[in-house]
């Protein structure tokens, strides 16, 4: 999982730098739902640090594939 956060975010290593910005970004968020929390628990844990744009990007295709594969919508609580 971290090698495809590291492809995700340039091949960069964890940037302590941004690391404040992006957890002071992430709850200032009262809209997110279980996916965008636990992408960011992933990056908390693997200490990459990607916008909340490039987070949309990545749960928006895990939700498309989701429903691709099952044929159903994801529950709104899981993502919005």
């Amino acid at each position: 999982m971290s090698s495809f956060l590291n492809k995700l975010s340039g091949g960069s290593s964890a940037n302590s730098n941004n690391a404040g910005m992006g957890a002071a970004a992430n709850t200032s968020n009262q809209n997110e739902d279980y996916g965008d929390k636990a992408l960011d628990f992933i990056e908390k844990k693997t200490g990459h640090v990607l916008g909340r744009g490039t987070n949309e990007k990545i749960t928006d295709g895990i939700r498309s594939q989701f429903e691709k594969a099952t044929g159903k919508p994801v529950p709104s609580k899981f993502s919005n």
